[in-house]
């Protein structure tokens, strides 16, 4: 079975992009842990090398376990197609790789993941690119902050760590009338709770080390393409509406039509910057994917229960779930979230900086990790952590402030995840 459009959402999570193995009859994708893929013969392999044949060359470029997972989150998410690297942070770049040049510039949210803002303000302009970063709330200055150099648009579709909701349609028509794509960071949601590329986005990453695998085991990204832009209506894409002297003046626009970032992303994306996702970790992926609609509405209806309880305890100020009533986000979420708000948001704790260190140290279910989306409740201090690198500006327009600690609501008994939240609360203050 490939992405047969009249499947549902579950059943794609099981079999889309994937057969039973030809060669064995296996049902679970196999891990092919080689390097290389001999070729039939040389026309065989100089088609291969001219993209005039899809197939396998060498695991930097393409390998079959990491192919069927590629495969299948273009089905989840409603591309193209897909590109599958090592971590979520690599797909942001290779993302951006395609669309960029020195000079040029992306508008991003000020609501992002803390490495997510060291990465656009501090590490592109080592290629030359610029980031600005603009409260999406604010539509009108969205669309100020774009001009003649502005290549891409950047959110993530619920904001880490707050758990903010953006309005992606109202972005995705700032980026239209730009002319440039809307990236969307689905990490939060996954393809389960809000699919972007039915709200406008050009192009969705993901970091699948998180909700998509679920368990903590392995890294990864993923960069699906809505094959929808047209890189041809300007001149402000070239390295996919020009001639590409690599691959002997091909353009990839023309030739490859709605396949043309995907293969752009692999064909010189992962063989120039080799940001490439072993085979074991994509196997990893798509058992937990299997997995995804049983665990994320579980992961919501736990957060709902632990976010309405913190709500209304007295040692905490304030809790950011879009899931609460009470949150300024909770109306888009029928729009743009209509399964759930997910299962992270951050809580204002009274005592600030050292309250939020001593409820950290004192929790003994939810484990102390620089990560989220596990199956297991997880909490961390940003503003000591994953934001650490942030000024003060930066952490309060992230949402991360240093009174702030963000909580990753795992899929077991809430009872428990009350009890335990409700000792460390108590012994904070």
């Amino acid at each position: 079975m490939t992405d047969g459009p009249n499947h549902g959402f579950d059943t794609m999570l099981v079999h889309a992009g994937t057969e039973p193995d030809p060669a064995t009859g296996a049902v679970q994708v196999p891990i092919y842990q080689s390097t290389s893929f001999a070729f039939r013969d040389a026309e065989h392999a100089a088609k291969l090398f001219n993209l005039e044949e899809v197939g396998f060359i060498y695991s930097r470029l393409t390998n079959p376990t990491v192919w069927a997972l590629q495969n299948r989150m273009a089905a989840l998410e409603g591309g193209a197609g897909a590109v599958a690297c090592s971590s979520g942070h690599a797909a942001q770049l290779m993302a951006l790789f395609p669309l960029m040049a020195p000079g040029r510039n992306v508008v991003v949210s000020t609501r992002l993941y803390g490495g997510s803002i060291t990465q656009f303000s501090q590490t592109i302009k080592r290629f030359g690119w610029s980031a600005t970063f603009v409260d999406f709330d604010d539509t009108d200055a969205v669309a100020a902050a774009c001009d003649d150099d502005t290549r891409a648009i950047f959110c993530e579709s619920i904001a880490n760590p707050g758990g903010y909701i953006t309005d992606l349609p109202a972005i995705a028509a700032i980026a239209d009338a730009q002319g440039v794509p809307l990236i969307v960071d689905n990490t939060s949601a996954t393809p389960y709770l809000c699919r972007p590329i039915e709200h406008g986005a050009t192009l969705v990453v993901n970091s699948t080390t998180k909700y998509l695998t679920g368990n903590g085991t392995v890294t990864g990204g993923v960069i699906v393409d809505s094959g929808t832009f047209d890189w041809m209506a300007s001149d402000k894409f070239p390295s996919l509406s020009q001639p590409e002297p690599a691959y002997h003046g091909l353009v990839f626009a023309e030739a490859l039509g709605p396949m043309a970032f995907t293969f752009h992303g692999i064909a010189v994306g992962l063989r120039d910057l080799g940001m490439t996702m072993n085979p074991q970790g994509a196997h990893y992926t798509l058992l937990g994917i299997e997995t995804l609609s049983l665990r994320m509405a579980r992961h919501v209806e736990n957060a709902e229960k632990v976010a309405g309880w913190l709500e209304g305890n007295e040692h905490v100020d304030a809790v950011t779930y879009a899931g609460l009533e009470s949150s300024p986000y909770h109306h888009r979420m029928a729009t743009i979230c209509p399964k759930g708000a997910g299962g992270l948001f951050t809580i204002a704790l009274k005592g600030g900086y050292d309250a939020c260190v001593k409820f950290v140290d004192s929790l003994e279910l939810f484990t102390h990790v620089a990560n989220l989306g596990d199956t297991r409740s997880l909490v961390i201090h940003p503003a000591s952590t994953t934001h650490r690198q942030l000024s003060p500006e930066q952490l309060e327009a992230a949402g991360a402030p240093a009174n702030v600690v963000r909580l990753s609501i795992g899929i077991e008994d809430p009872k428990d995840l009350i009890a335990d939240l409700e000792q460390a609360l108590a012994a904070a203050h």
